[in-house]
Parts: C-alpha cells; sequence; structure tokens
C-alpha cells in the first residue's frame, strides 16, 4: 500500500487529492500549520476525515518539515500548501513569499536530506505567465508575474526545476490554470459569485459587488484537476505540465452563466465596484494543455460556462431547507 503525504491538505485540492488517493488505495496523510485545532471541513464534507492521518507542519520551520517527512516516509509528496490568494498577496507579500517560496525550498531541501526515493509535485500557477498578449501559454512560454502571489509561485517552480537537475530528485510542476469547485472559500469570486447568486434566487435582495468583470480565466473544475496531480507522479521521468480546460471566458460570462442557471438576469444584481480592482491584474488568461492529454491522457471534460452552472446548482441545494 503506497503512502502519500498532502501538504495542504485542509484546502480545496488537498480534500479531492486526498478521496481520488483513498479510492486508488492508498494510505494518506495531510498537514496544517496546527492539526489539533484545524477543522479540516473540506475532508468533512467529503465524508474521509477520519482516513486522513493529520499532522501539525509549518513549512518555513526546516526541522518541522524535516521531521513530517521522516515520521511518514511518504512514496508521494503533494505539496499544494502556502498561501493562495492573489488578491492577498498584494497586502501580505512577505508573507506570501515566505510561505511559498521558503516553504518549497524546505521541502524540497528535506527530500534531498533525507535521500528518500519520494516522488514530489509541487501546485505550480498560472499566474507564473503573466499577460501572454492573449496568447495559449505551454510549458515553455516565459514566466512574466504580475503579482506577489505569482513572483512567489515563480521562485518555487524554479526551484522544482532545480532540485530535479542538481539532485536527480523526482520532482514535478503542475502548470494549473484557475479551477474551482463548491469547498473554494467565499473570498474566492468564484464562490463569492454563486454564493451570492443563490442567496438571490432564495429572495434576499441583495446586490453583488465586483472588480473587474472584463478579464478572462481558464475555470476548470478541481476534482478534474487532482487526477492530472496523480497522473504526474506515476510516469517513469519527472515532468512539468499545464493543467487548463484550453477554454477561456471573461469573469461577465462567468457571472451570466452562473446567474442564469438559476433563472436571474445578472445585470439586475451586479455592480461593478472600481475599489475592488486590484493594483495589477491579468487581462486574459489561455492555456495551451495538449502536452497533459498527449503524455498523462489527461483531458478536461468541463469548461467554464460548465463549471459556472455546476456550481450556482450546487450553492443554491446547499442553502434550500433540508
Amino acid at each position: 500500500m503506497k503512502q502519500a503525504l498532502i501538504f495542504g491538505v485542509s484546502g480545496q485540492d488537498g480534500a479531492y487529492l486526498a478521496q481520488l488517493l483513498l479510492e486508488k488505495g492508498y494510505q494518506v496523510a495531510g498537514t496544517s500549520r496546527d492539526a489539533q485545532m484545524a477543522s479540516f471541513g473540506s475532508l468533512a464534507a467529503l465524508g474521509i476525515r477520519e482516513q486522513v492521518a493529520v499532522h501539525s507542519v509549518t513549512l518555513t520551520d526546516f526541522r518541522s518539515v524535516l521531521t513530517v517527512l521522516n515520521t511518514v516516509k511518504p512514496d508521494e509528496i503533494y505539496h499544494l500548501a502556502g498561501q493562495s490568494s492573489v488578491g492577498l498577496s498584494f497586502d501580505q507579500p512577505v508573507e506570501t513569499f515566505m510561505s511559498i517560496g521558503v516553504g518549497t525550498l524546505n521541502l524540497l531541501e528535506a527530500v534531498r536530506f533525507l535521500g528518500a526515493p519520494s516522488r514530489f509535485y509541487h501546485a505550480s500557477s498560472s499566474d507564473c505567465f503573466g499577460d501572454t498578449g492573449g496568447e495559449p501559454a505551454t510549458e515553455l512560454t516565459p514566466f512574466a508575474p504580475r503579482s506577489p502571489y505569482a513572483v512567489a509561485k515563480a521562485a518555487a517552480h524554479f526551484e522544482v526545476g532545480n532540485y530535479r537537475e542538481a539532485y536527480n530528485l523526482y520532482a514535478c510542476n503542475g502548470i494549473l490554470f484557475n479551477h474551482e469547485s463548491p469547498l473554494r472559500p467565499t473570498r474566492f469570486v468564484t464562490r463569492k459569485i454563486v454564493a451570492a447568486a443563490a442567496r438571490i434566487a432564495a429572495g434576499s435582495g441583495e446586490t453583488l459587488r465586483l472588480g473587474n468583470i472584463d478579464v478572462a480565466r481558464d475555470w476548470g473544475y478541481a476534482p478534474q484537476y487532482v487526477e492530472a496531480m496523480w497522473l504526474m507522479l506515476q510516469r517513469d521521468t519527472p515532468d512539468d505540465f499545464v493543467i487548463a480546460t484550453g477554454h477561456t471566458i471573461t469573469l461577465r460570462d462567468f457571472v451570466a452563466e452562473a446567474f442564469a442557471a438559476l433563472g436571474l438576469d445578472w445585470r439586475e444584481h451586479v455592480v461593478v465596484d472600481p475599489e475592488l480592482f486590484r493594483p495589477a491584474d491579468i487581462a486574459v488568461s489561455r492555456a495551451n494543455p495538449a502536452k497533459a492529454e498527449r503524455e498523462l491522457g489527461w483531458k478536461a471534460t468541463m469548461a467554464p460556462a460548465d463549471v459556472a452552472r455546476a456550481m450556482a446548482v450546487h450553492e443554491q441545494q446547499e442553502i434550500l431547507p433540508k
């Protein structure tokens, strides 16, 4: 029985990945900053909380990382932890870089130090590409990050490549474009949208305030993306992969699809608030995930509009009287 260790198991991707690995017969352990106090609500929502062993780890503390790796002795390591909000990174740039850049370096160095044959997956990010002028990004597209979050992710991405080359570690970067689900916290704009739409459909009478709705993104469905993470670690040789749907829509269209799924005209309930615009943002994010389909046999089956509708319907069902 393989042993997997998921750093960031309490988040959206960590919970879905834990579920997938359990279904595949793995023993699964996960980490949180304070495992005794954390609620692990996402694991509980999927009904797998008791099946995942949890450990307290601070990624910026090398000894803490080394201890958990030596305790669990994982065959596969999935690094999904760190500050995950682009917007918050502008307010907390140092914390963002420490948790992502230094945290990833500590993990890689601990794996190298122990000399264990663990396979290592790192959650890189499409934000590293910055503005590609509307051109679909591939694994060879140069990075031009436009937020503290993206800068930190780019540093971590290159750390993985460096350790793979210099120390022959089995280490992969999954360059994931936006991926959403009902487990997203409401501070993420997609969940903010569908939660408001469901409340409005129920008669709340509120107005949803959003920032720039002309930005365009490739929004996929998170439960499908964790399968790509697993597939990366099953290959004979490590490599980096863009994971995306290959389809891009504007946030305006995402809003329209979510509201329409609940029988609403978004224009009657949404206002654009310039105060919510970011200091710098990517106008259009596009992806070319052909390599993942060709070499991993992975392809997204839900396009961004499908994701918007599915999330809105799920949110509505959650607030209906039981």
